[in-house]
Formats: structure tokens, C-alpha cells, sequence
């Protein structure tokens, strides 16, 4: 069999056990030069178990699952690949812990969308409008609860009908995670395999720990911790081999017994070391588990409420040992109410929070996108959070989450790679450095920035973080020269090195 690197190949084994969903059948695979990788299998119903590996290096590649085995022949990226996760390999953890690389080591910041119901909302049709727009508006990850967390929540197993959601596991509403619907999760395949062939990584959230669809008690809190952990490790194998982020608490203190056991069980059985964290409710401080070899990440949650609360997220970047930071959820735009968080609202969040420390990356929201509410008068969900007069569709278009995107598509291709918060080389409130490489500075309504330090570099180029057009270049003619604009508008400073 012959693939691609970083592409995601399927094997199928035959396994015959009294409760398959409960038992574990591993595969290991083997790279010519020595490196060994080993893949949990999973069942898919039946007597039928499937294994999915993605190469990360070319070359000849013998797998064994019992007394099955087989080899693989793995050819490098095309070099016209424009998938990154293809070109250069799934994200993992810079080497200083603060931001996110590719497995080549090319720097990437996280732009996520908070789509939460699509798993057990969306059509594949559904999924590819969205995903068209997300990727072309710059977006590269999906916030994702993997199945509806509501233990009390009721409805049609019917997507297409009002309140309709389908079931991923038929006694998670008594709180239980073993009577898993592989056909939900088969149709889940479609839906992921669609978002990674436009870019985006979804972010697989096992069951969520706060309010959930519609506020109803969630499943979270009160399954066993060794039945969230089996159901980790089912998500590492069906969904593994391909671009993930693992986001073991969701909505929660953090300390939730659930939230260690599902996160060292991830860390145990990827192979890929893909980032695993945790996204906390707003009013929690958010150091849970800090020094755990399993996370990687903390993501904040500044409410709802449509206040810019960045010290939020410079308070987390302080905490040790190191972990990445993020905004996990702002403010939706349009929540409850009409103008609430609404257009540049959103692009100053991001930028701010970038700057205060959320170095992996920034978080969008719009009401009724979250819930993915069928059309603007579906019955059932909170006021609180849905977007007046707007289904999904509508909350698509929200000015607000071009933004969003722009911030990546304005850094791309810079050494953004373990970059800090710095509050004294130049006077200004936000700005990120790479000491010796680049300083990326965001001023709220611009003007000139004086340079208070010879380590920053002289070339300039100056961004509209509105709409991503250049506003300036140059070189300044010494290294306490000042940065130039007429000021009056938003605007990104990016000092890069001559390199």
C-alpha cells in the first residue's frame, strides 16, 4: 500500500470480544530507520476493529497487530501540498512550551471557531458550507463538544428537525459512557474528514463540564473518571491519525476527577504527541493540573458579558511550570441580544489577547453558531446565547469572525515561535518579541511608537489589522528611531530581522 506522509491510512482487523467497546487492541508500526509508533485500534461494530496511522516520515513501514501484519510504502508531501497539516505535519508543542509548530517545526498560531454542536447537529453538506467560509476567512481549528453533553436534553434523533440531535452514546443521559452508537460516530468521520480537508483541526472536547447545549446537567461531572478515559482513548484511535487537539476539561473547574484520568490516558496512547489541555469557566482560576506531564495548554474563558479582560490571560501566562495560553472564549458576537461583542469588537479581543500572552493562539464565538440552531426561530434554546433573529447560517456571516483569521494570515511565515509578551522596548500597551528577530506590536488606535531599545529591528512594515492591507514599509535610519503613523486606527507594527 502506497501513501502520502501525514496522510491517514485505515487498516481493518476481525476481533472477537463479549463487550467490544470495553476491550483494547493495539497495532504497532515500525519505520525502516528504527522509529517505532504504536496506534490504539478501535471497534466498529460487529467483529470488526479498525486501526488509522499517518506516517510521519517517508520510507517503508511494517505494521503488526497480533498475527496480522503488513507493510507500507510512504512517499514525501507534494511539494504543491497547500494542506499545512499535510506539507508539514500535525501541531505539537514549541520547544519552549508557549506556542504551537508543526511537526517541521513551522510556526502556527491557533485561529478557532466555537462550532461546539456540530458533531451531533451538522450534515455533511451543513459542514461544508461552514468549513468553505472558515477556511477562506483564515480559521485553522474547530472547537468541538464530540457529543451532546446534556444528560436531560430531548429531542428527535432527526438533524434536520427542530430540537433534533443525534445520540453518541445510548446511556450517557445516566451518566454512562458504554453503550457507544458506532453509527454516530461513523457519521462523525464525515463530518472531521471534511473539516481536516479544509485546514481545520477540530479541537475534541470528550463531554463538556459547564452549561453544554442548553444549559441542562451535563454528563461530565458525573461519569466514572475509567469510563471518560476509555472514552479518551476511543477518540486518540478513530481520530488520532489525523490533525487533533485534545481539550480534556471543558467548561469547569479544572479539577474535575475526569478531566486527570481522561488527560493521562491521551498522553499514554498518542503516539503523535498532539496538544492536550484544559478550557476552564470564567470565574475559575485556571492552574488546575499545572505541573502534569499531560498538558500542554490552559485556556481562559472571559465571559460573555462583551468586557476585554486581557489580565485575565497575562495572570495565566505567569503561571508555572510553563504552559501555553489561550482565550479559549470571548464574548460570542450577538449573544442574546444585537450589537453585543459585534465586528472590530472581535479583532481587538484577538489582538489583545494575543499581546497579553495567549501565545498559542485566539478563539471566536457568534450566538447561535455555538448550538448550531437550525434557523432563526428554532424553539428550545437560552436566550441568553442565541443570536436574535439568526440560525447558524446567519451567524456564519457575522462581521466579527473576519478578524479573526486575518490575525494568522497577517503573522504567517514569521518567527512567531515561542514569542513573549514585552512591555519595555517600545512605548506601547501590547506588543509580543522574538529578542533579536521580531517585535510585533498592536496599537488600538495607532500613532507613533518610540523604540527604547537597540535590539529591535530596524525594518518595519505596518498592518490594518481590519482588513490586512499594508499600510507602510521602510527601514528606520537608527535604533531609537521612532515607528511612524498618522495614528486614528487600529494597527499591527511587525519588526522583523533581515535574515
Amino acid at each position: 500500500m502506497s501513501i502520502s506522509v501525514w496522510r491517514e491510512v485505515e487498516l481493518s482487523l476481525t476481533r472477537t470480544h463479549d463487550e467490544p467497546y470495553a476491550a483494547e487492541e493495539w497495532a504497532d508500526f515500525e519505520h525502516e530507520s528504527g522509529l517505532r509508533l504504536r496506534r490504539p485500534a478501535f471497534w466498529d461494530g460487529g467483529d470488526i476493529w479498525r486501526v488509522r496511522f499517518a506516517a510521519p516520515s517517508p520510507g517503508r513501514w511494517t505494521w503488526t497487530s497480533g498475527s496480522d501484519s503488513g507493510e507500507l510504502d510512504v512517499e514525501p508531501a507534494d511539494p504543491d501540498q497547500n494542506n499545512p497539516f499535510y506539507a508539514h505535519g500535525f501541531w505539537r508543542m514549541s520547544p519552549g512550551g508557549r506556542s504551537l509548530v508543526h511537526a517541521d517545526g513551522t510556526p502556527a498560531i491557533l485561529a478557532g471557531d466555537t462550532a461546539w454542536a456540530l458533531p451531533w447537529r451538522a450534515t455533511p453538506e451543513q459542514v461544508r458550507e461552514y468549513a468553505a467560509d472558515r477556511q477562506a476567512k483564515g480559521f485553522n481549528a474547530v472547537l468541538l463538544m464530540t457529543v451532546q453533553p446534556d444528560m436531560r436534553a430531548v429531542g428527535p434523533r432527526d438533524r434536520t428537525q427542530d430540537e433534533g440531535f443525534a445520540v453518541g452514546f445510548e446511556d450517557l443521559a445516566d451518566g454512562h459512557l458504554n453503550q457507544l452508537n458506532v453509527e454516530y460516530f461513523q457519521y462523525l468521520d464525515e463530518l472531521l474528514r471534511i473539516l481536516v480537508e479544509h485546514g481545520l483541526v477540530p479541537v475534541l472536547q470528550p463531554v463538556f463540564h459547564g452549561f453544554g447545549w442548553k444549559g441542562l446537567d451535563v454528563a461530565g461531572t458525573v461519569v466514572p473518571p475509567a469510563e471518560y478515559a476509555r472514552y479518551c482513548r476511543y477518540l486518540v484511535a478513530r481520530y488520532g491519525a489525523q490533525p487533533a487537539i485534545y481539550l480534556v476539561g471543558g467548561d469547569g473547574s479544572g479539577r474535575e476527577p475526569q478531566i486527570a484520568a481522561g488527560g493521562a490516558e491521551v498522553h499514554a496512547t498518542d503516539c503523535y504527541a498532539q496538544p492536550t489541555g484544559i478550557h476552564y469557566r470564567p470565574h475559575i482560576h485556571a492552574d488546575a493540573h499545572q505541573d502534569a506531564d499531560w498538558l500542554d495548554f490552559q485556556w481562559c474563558q472571559t465571559g460573555h458579558s462583551g468586557e476585554h479582560v486581557p489580565e485575565r490571560v497575562a495572570d495565566m501566562w505567569r503561571n508555572q511550570p510553563v504552559k501555553a495560553i489561550a482565550n479559549g472564549e470571548p464574548t460570542y458576537e450577538n449573544t442574546g441580544r444585537t450589537g453585543v461583542a459585534t465586528g472590530w469588537w472581535q479583532g481587538h479581543e484577538a489582538w489583545s489577547n494575543l499581546c497579553a500572552g495567549g501565545t498559542m493562539g485566539v478563539v471566536y464565538g457568534a450566538g447561535s453558531l455555538w448550538q448550531w440552531k437550525l434557523h432563526p426561530d428554532e424553539p428550545g434554546h437560552s436566550d441568553y446565547f442565541a443570536a436574535p433573529g439568526a440560525g447558524w447560517r446567519e451567524a456564519v456571516g457575522f462581521e466579527g469572525s473576519s478578524y479573526l483569521g486575518l490575525l494568522t494570515k497577517i503573522l504567517r511565515g514569521l518567527p512567531t515561535t515561542d514569542m513573549e509578551p514585552d512591555w519595555t522596548r517600545v512605548i506601547s500597551g501590547r506588543a509580543l518579541s522574538v529578542p533579536g528577530r521580531l517585535l510585533v506590536i498592536y496599537r488600538e488606535h495607532g500613532g507613533t511608537v518610540p523604540v527604547f531599545d537597540d535590539d529591535v529591528p530596524l525594518p518595519y512594515t505596518i498592518v490594518d489589522p481590519r482588513d490586512g492591507s499594508v499600510v507602510a514599509t521602510g527601514k528606520r535610519d537608527s535604533p531609537r528611531a521612532v515607528l511612524p503613523d498618522a495614528g486614528g486606527q487600529p494597527r499591527v507594527y511587525i519588526c522583523l530581522a533581515d535574515l
